[in-house]
């Protein structure tokens, strides 16, 4: 085995605390510090959204119903992103995982709702 070069081993910090004759796979060796968690593709830290678009060819109720239907959502609730997507020109229904996003989406569409789905 080649011996490892000591300037290496001073100036990286995972090495500052071992010796030059330390192995790197023995008990004592530390743990290489984890500075950032990175989950590619993960639908935990990297959420959806569906966003609803105003219209004017539904009325308040349609919209509601279909909220409901697509979210499993109050009336309460249903309504007030129904008035949302109204007043602001559009609103986001629901945050997930894609797949569930797809969901929501599809169930908004079958009455010809506009919605969109982001990242």
């Amino acid at each position: 085995m080649a011996a490892r070069d000591p300037a290496i081993i001073t100036m990286n910090p995972i090495y500052a605390n071992m010796n030059e004759d330390q192995p790197l796979n023995s008990p004592s060796a530390p743990e290489p510090e984890v500075l950032e968690d990175i989950e590619s593709g993960s639908s935990v830290k990297y959420s959806a959204r569906v966003i609803l678009y105003n219209d004017d060819f539904h009325s308040f109720d349609e919209v509601i119903e279909q909220l409901i239907k697509a979210l499993n959502c109050s009336f309460s609730k249903a309504n007030y992103l129904a008035l949302k997507a109204h007043s602001e020109g559009k609103a986001v229904v629901f945050k997930g995982p894609y797949h569930k996003c797809i969901r929501v989406s599809s169930i908004l569409e079958e009455i010809a709702l506009r919605t969109e789905i982001v990242f």
